[in-house]
């Protein structure tokens, strides 16, 4: 399923993270680290550079716990885009894309046939595409360019 792979994909980047995270915390309180005189300023950097790190696993893991949570619905042609649906869509010049609506995973396109582009209700086409249904058309007002779009499927 779409939220078995973005899980997969969200675990492999927090793993990485974790791992960076680790390497970058021992590197902060290494011996090489302090500070050989007073504008010496490696072990502040990396220190910053840790504490940035260990939020970003914190995101990542709040993250991963949402979309773990996230139950999957049945989309019918006729029901509501909400979360968890898989939307296919046509922009006026032609390019179809298929997106999915997740609590989290923002961004991330996960390969295959077809390429699926994971989008949350905080961006603007996530928000106009909520509640809308198969054969709805919208416009979406991107970097000031008004973009046509027709909703082609959802399940």
């Amino acid at each position: 399923s779409v939220k078995a792979r973005l899980l997969r994909d969200l675990t492999a980047r927090l793993e990485r993270m974790i791992a960076s995270a680790n390497e970058t915390r021992l590197g902060a309180i290494h011996e090489e680290s302090r500070p050989e005189n007073a504008k010496d300023t490696r072990g502040l950097e990396a220190s910053y550079l840790a504490r940035g790190q260990a939020f970003r696993v914190a995101e990542l893991t709040d993250e991963k716990l949402r979309l773990e949570a996230l139950r999957l619905r049945e989309f019918g042609p006729d029901d509501p885009i909400a979360l968890s649906a898989l939307v296919e869509i046509e922009r006026e010049d032609g390019l179809r894309r298929v997106v999915f609506l997740s609590p989290s995973g923002g961004g991330i396109v996960l390969e295959g046939e077809p390429e699926i582009q994971v989008l949350t209700s905080e961006t603007p086409l996530g928000r106009a595409l909520l509640g809308k249904r198969a054969g709805d058309d919208f416009t979406l007002r991107i970097q000031g360019r008004v973009q046509e779009y027709e909703i082609v499927a959802v399940s």
